[in-house]
């Protein structure tokens, strides 16, 4: 929607409601090329904003998320301007398959990809704009390969090119095979195969989501 790294106000100043002109285009374009989009923007909350990722698919909007975790690290503050969410990321059938969405900073936190995969999820969505600096490349496919690792989950993370974010759209398999990286080349398309045949073979030979003997819900002793 708008490139906020250089200008953090530019997000407060170019949101938007979900129904105005770049939501509409979003869904649109969905509907015009026939498949399911995702898109991250900011919408409007009282005198801030919010990071908000919406999903289309075929011309219907099927779901808001409001990013929860606001990436006050790295001596950036997004809480100065940003107002977090408070719902859980949503989980979405696409053509038969259930994809979880979350945004950018929600990587480093591995207890919302469990709700995800509590919820179906087989695929982990991720947008972002993962800004640049020391061991950043790192953290970024350090952290998609665990989550799907450790959620024998396809992961698939579209990330921003520019000066300010590293780039590296990415993709892993169910056991953390990388499957695609784009680099920084501007304007870069890739595909990621999904095959729920290997979603279930992940899960028989590492049935760690079964063998789990804690709930999140459970305070320790």
């Amino acid at each position: 929607m708008v490139r906020f790294l250089d200008d953090p106000e530019a997000a407060v100043r170019a949101a938007q409601p979900v129904d105005g002109e770049f939501g509409a285009a979003v869904v649109d374009a969905s509907r015009e090329y026939e498949i399911a989009v995702a898109a991250g923007m900011f919408t409007p909350h009282e005198s801030r904003a919010r990071n908000t990722l919406l999903v289309a698919d075929r011309g219907e909007l099927t779901a808001v998320y409001h990013k929860v975790h606001l990436y006050d690290a790295f001596s950036y503050l997004e809480s100065d301007l940003i107002e977090p969410g408070s719902d859980s990321p949503p989980v979405v059938d696409i053509d038969g398959v259930p994809v979880g969405f979350a945004t950018c900073y929600d990587l480093r936190f591995p207890e919302l990809f469990r709700v995800l995969a509590d919820r179906g999820a087989q695929v982990l969505a991720i947008a972002s704009a993962w800004v640049a600096g020391p061991l950043k490349e790192e953290h970024w496919f350090t952290l998609l390969r665990a989550r799907a690792i450790e959620n024998t989950s396809y992961v698939v993370a579209a990330d921003q090119c520019g000066r300010k974010g590293i780039g590296r759209s990415a993709g892993f398999d169910p056991m953390g095979l990388p499957l695609l990286d784009l680099g920084t080349a501007a304007g870069a398309l890739g595909f990621v195969d999904v095959s729920p045949d290997r979603i279930a073979e992940a899960r028989r030979t590492l049935p760690a989501l079964a063998h789990r003997r804690f709930h999140i819900d459970e305070q320790p002793r």
